[in-house]
């Protein structure tokens, strides 16, 4: 049988960790039971440089449950999808396959089993999507149908409502294991892997505890890193308004011309200072996204590790 690891990312979760590890863990029995997974599968946990009692969390419950429940402590807090992606890696030569899942347990633990089935099926990743979105507030909503159109606009693929719930082979992890860039954006990576997948649907539950990690401001830095990471359609529709600009630029000077031959030379102050302004502010904007285009390069050039494990526990962990 296949040995199971359920990845876990973690910041500041002291409120719903307990609670997730034993929600996980009668998962992990359940499906034990059912003869789906071995006896030695485990629920990794990544601390991302949480400033609460997480670690001392984690600590407790491999203390508790030293087979079942593994932790993965960073040097530092460096986000939401490196720690998955340390997880993943760490897991990637202790496992055949992997389900990674949020602590929040606002995905539907009980898809696991689906997930797995999927696998037995012939599926190296598994997608968990949510059906629908009427738990989320109307912004919520709005900006979410919003992100995934523009994603495809730049020509992202991407699966539509899924986040970063889902499963994936050995092989799959070892696929992903050599994509080394920093600017990680781990939902439009997982289609470029190539091997087949599948969909499992669920519906999206309130969080038990705590308040969401993931702030407007980091949804729309996540957002900046899936377009730029896979996409420089921006640069090119900048391209194509500059040539627009130019061509109705020729259009005014026809027209300045015209008025001036024709002798109904108006002065133009306010045409002037409105031409100026706006052409002043689309430079700067172009000048600052070919900038962030020039940045992610420096960062990826200088070929830094993506970050340091501080302490792994395990069942060999003595």
């Amino acid at each position: 049988m296949d040995r199971l690891a359920i990845v876990v990312p973690c910041y500041n979760e002291e409120e719903v960790l307990k609670i997730a590890s034993e929600t996980l863990r009668g998962v992990l029995g359940d499906l034990i039971e059912k003869e789906k997974i071995s006896k030695d599968s485990y629920i990794l946990f990544v601390n991302d440089g949480s400033k609460d009692r997480t670690w001392q969390l984690i600590e407790e419950e491999h203390a508790a449950y030293p087979s079942m429940v593994f932790g993965l402590k960073l040097a530092g807090n460096v986000g939401h999808q490196f720690a998955l992606t340390a997880g993943l890696l760490t897991a990637k030569d202790m496992c055949d396959i992997s389900v990674s899942i949020d602590a929040d347990l606002q995905d539907d633990v009980n898809v696991i089993e689906s997930m797995v089935d999927s696998f037995h099926a012939g599926n190296d990743i598994v997608y968990g999507v949510r059906r629908e979105r009427k738990t989320d507030t109307f912004f919520k909503r709005t900006t979410a149908l919003a992100f995934y159109k523009v994603m495809k606009l730049m020509g992202v693929n991407s699966v539509y409502n899924h986040a970063d719930f889902r499963l994936m082979s050995k092989r799959a992890l070892q696929a992903f294991s050599e994509y080394g860039e920093n600017n990680l954006y781990l939902r439009g990576m997982m289609p470029l892997i190539g091997y087949r997948t599948d969909s499992v649907y669920y519906d999206r539950k309130e969080r038990v505890a705590g308040e969401s990690k993931y702030p407007l401001k980091k949804m729309l830095a996540l957002a900046f890193d899936g377009i730029s990471s896979f996409s420089v359609k921006p640069i090119s529709m900048i391209l194509g308004m500059g040539f627009f600009i130019v061509f109705v630029s020729f259009l005014a000077l026809l027209y300045a011309l015209i008025s001036y031959f024709t002798g109904h030379v108006v002065a133009g102050w306010t045409s002037l200072i409105i031409s100026i302004w706006f052409l002043g502010g689309l430079q700067l904007l172009a000048i600052g996204l070919v900038g962030k285009y020039i940045g992610k390069i420096y960062v990826e050039v200088k070929h830094r590790p993506r970050y340091h494990i501080e302490k792994l526990l395990t069942d060999q962990t003595e």
